[in-house]
């Protein structure tokens, strides 16, 4: 099977994202059907969905008229308090170190694990943690920050597949 097969079948971002997964003294088998499914079981496409699910978020603000990066409601980073929240800040800011320690050892599956983690990371927080305002509801302060929040974990998944060569979709 050649590589150009292989990425006829399971397409582009699939193949580059299975590839760089491994360190370069592992072994691979490569599972083309969990590479092809839509499902979390598949990395790239839930590292993927992840930043699907942030942009779709960040619609759904705009289409509320939510204006959050405007100051109107001034960010405080200081209401970020939830146990998921704070993981996925630490998630976001072991951003910079995993890309020097990935070039410094010219191990890309570092970037490809991190956005695993980081993707694992945000789940756990959209699960736990309401971004948007529900029906009459106010936007507060809180729901700012947590805008911000998840516009940086999009940022750093869109910075990270990029590096790998791979899209970063806004919608699935």
């Amino acid at each position: 099977v050649t590589l150009r097969e292989l990425r006829e079948e399971v397409g582009t971002d699939a193949a580059r994202f299975f590839y760089v997964m491994r360190g370069n003294d592992q072994h691979l088998d490569f599972d083309l059907e969990l590479a092809k499914s839509h499902s979390n079981d598949n990395p790239v496409y839930y590292v993927q969905y992840a930043h699907a699910r942030i942009s779709s978020v960040l619609r759904n603000a705009a289409d509320l008229g939510i204006d959050w990066r405007s100051g109107a409601i001034a960010f405080d980073p200081a209401l970020l308090e939830a146990e998921r929240e704070g993981e996925l800040l630490r998630a976001i800011a072991d951003f910079p170190g995993v890309i020097v320690g990935a070039a410094e050892l010219r191990e890309p599956h570092r970037v490809a694990r991190y956005l695993e983690d980081l993707a694992t990371a945000y789940h756990r927080f959209y699960d736990t943690c309401r971004v948007l305002p529900r029906g009459d509801e106010e936007v507060e302060a809180l729901h700012v920050a947590r805008l911000w929040l998840c516009a940086a974990a999009l940022q750093v998944l869109a910075n990270g597949l990029t590096m790998l060569g791979v899209s970063a979709p806004e919608r699935m």
